[in-house]
């Protein structure tokens, strides 16, 4: 961390040096601290106190009696300021484990600045407190110092960003917080006008319509820091407002979007945490990501990729593979290394897991000295085993497991299990990364309820060129200019090069159901800014809070969020949504009408 020990040229009265900061160049020297009371011991007569603030922890030592006095009577996590000289511990009584452990204060004042109460917790015991408690009083959680920790790296890693892309002509602009409402895949949160009555603002899930209108004005290379807000169901790495890194260039295509976020992760990860990172990432199509891995975001720390047996299945012996094959299904499987030990609990809760994911079943077999043995292997015709055989990553000592079906099934449950397997045996390298781009989505998916088209990412990604003619012939075999930043089997963002003609947006919109009068009304400020000028460009979202996530090992986005919400979007520190008066209803021109089954 780069910070200097003295506060030099602040108008700073309180303290000359940082706590954390002292070191054995300051010994002799005068310094006023101050900071939070982390630990207070009495030694007989003599006060230890461990003094707290941003930088770390230095011992302060209080040995004349009325100082002791006074320093034993000050509670944990009061604010104090201290006046003292440093001088150097004894030897033998140097603390290896602190940055200032070489040193020591000897008070000759102390001022108690803001005592403090009982605390719902310790600092140091956060971790067991629940996290709603935790939430409540945030400001004591924030005072560990690995959240302190993940808050700094979160800051490095916006001003890498931001002198990376300034280098580079970007523009960082700030684009409106109150907009029109517009289908994104997630509900808007709204905001009744006070001077247009009946009318709402949405408040904005991304930036994408107002970036790519800038591109028309022709600032060319744009970022920003957006908040983006997503009324949708939470999860451990989602939150109803998150920050994104967004940037939209002109004139370019989707490789020269890789260059430019290969090159800003890498100095992102090198600033903000000394990380090195290879480039370029490694590039997978979404159906090759599917087939090997049985995700979109495949996490590549590790092998025990899914294997194709297709061409093995008809006549293997097996009813459940052929049938499969013969309906237009496929056989898969993963290969375990050295897991044939494993019992039939274990199978069964892998089974368990395939299930959940839309498999029938997962079959098995034992992978011995005279080839596949227990599980179907009783099944398995010569041809079959010796397919197995030919396997280079099939070895004696494996467990081999197998799933049938739909790919749209089968992919994901065995996706789902090599995932599982690696958290329970240990294959994941520690301290490893592994980023890629997953490019070539499909631009169009069928719509499970209604059975139209709906866009996989959204509705403004340009089609590949030569997938034009299918807009009309057959959308569904239409791929995108789409691509996807993926870490560890994390997505950190997705992007595309964006429809720059009107007559395509118009197309676009028409196949996934929307009638002129529609999107004439929701997106006809923006169609009219595709017909006046509009340049080819395309841009990327990455997910700030993820990113920051992954870097400091934390095990939710709450970690790395100064002030998150629950699992319900509430902020128990605030109260936070609350009621507002009839007052302010009354000037809205608003009502509250209870729901069905629900008291008003």
């Amino acid at each position: 961390m780069s910070a200097t020990n003295d506060i030099e040229g602040l108008d700073v009265g309180l303290r000359t040096h940082r706590c954390g900061l002292i070191r054995e160049e300051h010994a002799g020297r005068e310094v006023r601290l101050a900071g939070w009371v982390d630990k207070i011991r009495d030694m007989g007569g003599v006060i230890f106190v461990w003094l707290r603030d941003r930088w770390g922890l230095v011992q302060v030592i209080f040995e004349t009696t009325e100082l002791a006095d006074a320093a034993k009577a000050v509670k944990l996590e009061s604010v104090i300021a201290v006046r003292g000289a440093v001088r150097l511990r004894p030897e033998g009584m140097v603390n290896e484990s602190l940055a200032t452990g070489a040193v020591e204060v000897v008070a000759a004042d102390l001022e108690v600045l803001n005592p403090c109460v009982p605390l719902p917790f310790q600092v140091d015991q956060a971790g067991q407190a629940s996290d709603e408690l935790r939430l409540k009083y945030r400001y004591i959680d924030l005072r560990r110092p690995h959240m302190l920790a993940n808050l700094t790296v979160r800051h490095r890693a916006v001003q890498a960003v931001r002198a990376f892309l300034a280098e580079r002509d970007f523009l960082e602009i700030e684009t409106p917080l109150l907009i029109k409402t517009t289908p994104e895949g997630a509900r808007d949160y709204v905001v009744p006008s006070r001077v247009r009555a009946g009318a709402f603002y949405a408040l904005p899930q991304s930036p994408q319509l107002y970036k790519q209108i800038l591109m028309v004005a022709g600032v060319d290379r744009y970022y920003q820091f957006p908040r983006c807000l997503r009324d949708e169901d939470l999860r451990k790495d989602r939150q109803p407002e998150h920050t994104q890194i967004d940037l939209e260039m002109s004139f370019i295509d989707q490789e020269d979007v890789f260059t430019v976020v290969e090159g800003m992760m890498t100095r992102l990860c090198g600033e903000a945490a000394g990380l090195e990172i290879a480039t370029p990432f490694p590039r997978l199509t979404y159906a090759e990501a599917m087939s090997r891995y049985g995700s979109d975001k495949p996490d590549l720390r590790f092998a025990c990729e899914i294997q194709d047996l297709d061409a093995a299945a008809p006549g293997c012996g097996f009813g459940v593979f052929e049938k499969a094959v013969a309906g237009g299904g496929v056989v898969r499987a993963l290969f375990a290394p050295g897991l044939a030990g494993y019992s039939r609990k274990q199978i069964g809760e892998l089974e368990d897991l395939a299930k959940r994911h839309g498999v029938a079943g997962l079959a098995f077999t034992k992978i011995g000295a005279e080839g596949p043995e227990g599980g179907i292997a009783k099944f398995l015709g010569g041809d079959f085993r010796a397919a197995l055989a030919d396997r280079p990553d099939c070895n004696e000592g494996d467990l081999a497991l197998f799933a049938a079906g739909e790919p749209s099934s089968v992919l994901p449950a065995l996706g789902a299990v090599r995932q599982e397997l690696a958290a329970r045996e240990g294959w994941i390298p520690e301290g490893a990364w592994a980023l890629a781009w997953v490019l070539r989505f499909p631009l169009f998916e069928r719509d499970p309820e209604g059975g139209g088209w709906t866009a996989c990412h959204h509705m403004f990604s340009m089609p590949e060129a030569a997938d034009l003619p299918l807009l009309d012939e057959d959308p569904g075999a239409v791929h995108g200019q789409l691509y996807d930043l993926v870490c560890n089997g994390v997505e950190l963002g997705s992007g595309s090069i964006r429809v720059h003609r009107r007559d395509i947006q118009e197309k676009i919109f028409g196949i996934v159901g929307m009638e002129r009068p529609e999107f004439e009304e929701k997106f006809g400020f923006l169609l009219e800014a595709l017909e006046r000028g509009a340049p080819p460009h395309g841009g990327i979202a990455l997910g700030l809070d993820r990113i920051v996530m992954l870097l400091t090992g934390s095990p939710s986005l709450r970690d790395v969020i100064a002030f998150p919400k629950t699992n319900l979007a509430t902020s128990p520190l605030d109260g936070a949504p609350g009621g507002i008066s009839e007052a302010q209803l009354a000037e809205l021109g608003l009502k509250i009408v209870a729901r069905e089954g629900t008291e008003k």
